[in-house]
Formats: C-alpha cells, sequence, structure tokens
C-alpha cells in the first residue's frame, strides 16, 4: 500500500454548484483549494482527478426514474429537482454524477491498496433520498457509496459518520432497518433546523433498532459539548468494529456559518478526523474516505478542511 493521503484537489469538482449567488456556490472549492495551497498540503498529500459515475453506478442507490428525472431537467436547466431546495441547471447531471464517481474511485483506491484514505471536498451530500433530490444533494455519492461497498467487495459493516451541521437524512433513512450499517452522527437539533430530523429516539427500525446513533444538539453549542458527544460515537464504534470509515465532515457545524447556529471551531473537525483515523487503523486497515460536506462561510471551510487534511496526514 502506498503512504499518504489522497486528496482530489480538481476543480472540475467545483461544477457542482448552484452559481455564485447561491450558498452551495464554486468559490465553495476555490476557497478551499486557495489554503490548501498556502498551508503547502499540496506537497504533503498525493493528488488524484474527479471521475464520472456511470448511470450503473448512479443506480446502485437511486431509482431508475429518479435518475430519468434529474436527466430531463439537466437538459433543460430550469425547475427544481425538489420542492425548492434543490435548483436544477443545465449539466446537473454530469456534474452531480461526477461527484458520485470521484466518491467511487476513492473507494476502489483505498480497496486497491493504493491507499488507505483519502479526501474529496465536494463529496457527502447526504440529504438526497433513494428517489428524490434534497438540500441542495442531487445524487446521494454517500448512499451510492455504500451499496459499492457491499456489491463489488463485500464490505457489509460500513461506518457513516457525520458531524455537518444537518442530519444526514438521506443515508439514515436509506437504512434505517439495515443492523449492519453503522450510523453515528451529530447535529444541530432538528427543531430549529432542516430538515428536522435526526433526534435521540432515532436509533433504527424493526430489527435494526438500537443499532444507530442520532446526536442532535442546541443552537451555540460548542467544542466541548462536541468532545462530549464525540466520545459516545467512539464507544460505539470500538464496540462495532468497523471494516470501512466513511467520513461526512461539513464545516457549516462551524461558527459563523451563515445557515446555521452552531459554535465549534476546526479542532472539533481536527479531532474527530484524527480518531476516527486511528480507529480504522484499529478495525478497518485504515481505510477512511473523508468527505467535505456542507459549509456556507468560505473562510470556515478553507480552514477546516485544511484540518482535516492535516489530522489524516
Amino acid at each position: 500500500m502506498k503512504d499518504g493521503l489522497l486528496v482530489y484537489d480538481d476543480e472540475l469538482l467545483s461544477e457542482y454548484s448552484f452559481g455564485n449567488d447561491h450558498p452551495f456556490g464554486p468559490k465553495r472549492y476555490q476557497s478551499f483549494y486557495k489554503e490548501y495551497l498556502k498551508q503547502g498540503l499540496d506537497k504533503l498529500t498525493r493528488h488524484a482527478r474527479a471521475c464520472s459515475a456511470s448511470e450503473h453506478d448512479i443506480n446502485l442507490f437511486h431509482t431508475q426514474e429518479y435518475i430519468d428525472h434529474v436527466k430531463k431537467l439537466s437538459k433543460i436547466g430550469e425547475g427544481y429537482l425538489d420542492y425548492g431546495d434543490t435548483p436544477a441547471f443545465y449539466g446537473i447531471y454530469e456534474a452531480a454524477s461526477r461527484v458520485v464517481g470521484t466518491t467511487l474511485d476513492a473507494i476502489d483506491k483505498i480497496m486497491s491498496g493504493d491507499t488507505n484514505r483519502a479526501f474529496i471536498p465536494i463529496a457527502g451530500l447526504h440529504h438526497a433520498r433513494r428517489d428524490k433530490a434534497a438540500g441542495f444533494c442531487a445524487f446521494n455519492d454517500c448512499g451510492v457509496a455504500i451499496e459499492h461497498l457491499r456489491k463489488k467487495y463485500n464490505i457489509q459493516k460500513v461506518a457513516y459518520i457525520d458531524i455537518d451541521a444537518h442530519h444526514g437524512d438521506g443515508v439514515f433513512y436509506s437504512f434505517e432497518d439495515d443492523t449492519d450499517l453503522l450510523f453515528a452522527d451529530i447535529h444541530e437539533d432538528g427543531i430549529y433546523l432542516y430538515p428536522g430530523t435526526g433526534h435521540l429516539n432515532e436509533t433504527g427500525k424493526g430489527i435494526a433498532a438500537g443499532t444507530k446513533l442520532n446526536l442532535p444538539v442546541p443552537m451555540y453549542a460548542d467544542d466541548e459539548r462536541f468532545v462530549k458527544e464525540w466520545d459516545k460515537i467512539e464507544d460505539y464504534l470500538h464496540s462495532r468494529q468497523p471494516e470501512f470509515i466513511l467520513f461526512q465532515c461539513g464545516a457549516d457545524s462551524i461558527k459563523n456559518d451563515p445557515i446555521t447556529q452552531l459554535n465549534f471551531t476546526s479542532a472539533s473537525h481536527a479531532h474527530a478526523a484524527k480518531q476516527l483515523r486511528n480507529i480504522a487503523d484499529k478495525y478497518g486497515k485504515g481505510r477512511l474516505l473523508t468527505m467535505g460536506g456542507g459549509g456556507y462561510n468560505l473562510d470556515n471551510i478553507s480552514q477546516t478542511w485544511c484540518a482535516v487534511i492535516k489530522a489524516l496526514l
């Protein structure tokens, strides 16, 4: 296995955006990349290019009817993929497919032994459901990744860890009754914030009841509260011993994000990344894929994602 963290530092990823006036715009990637170079992290990491997913890949998680819907609006270039959160634009199918394909490429490189850790800045689109878009997310690359790991590599015990301010509802409800999918999510309490889900008592359904961990925190929760909740995730992971870890490290849980109300700092995200690296080394041959997720304060994005990269080195 080659040493070093693999970073997908390809500007093509910034094409998954909704324009300069939208919170999820192309400057998110550009701000990160500028800081990544400024800190010299490009000299400490290995580099990879974005890739496109096939329709078959996307169909591992999403329904064919929904894929066809995205294709149609992608050609029209207007309207919404959902009920008002996720606008269509010319080429959104291709841009979203590239996010999915890049996530799958990272998994393939990790599973082949080319690397054991990777970071993708524009990835972790955790709101899309199997049959619909939601919350700026056209395709759910996290969900596709889980299905890909199972079908191609027979990895059943996948851990999905999410510290984005918004609950990873598209992943949670798609695997709510799945006993093998490890799910742990620290997020701003849904009483105050979209999507309004991820309550403490949502621990799985049916035979999977008690197998998931939702950890909502109140507005203005700080690093001290983060560590308190994070310790529960570590205990959970040690008890379940995941074979592969997917980590969504959305920077919208950092203080002064324009659309959320949490007061974490990049130290929380770096702490989570370091601990997950250690847990992956212990139980999963080091296999850890980190996805940038949300975040709409450009300085927060650049500082936090770079802090995560340093913690993964």
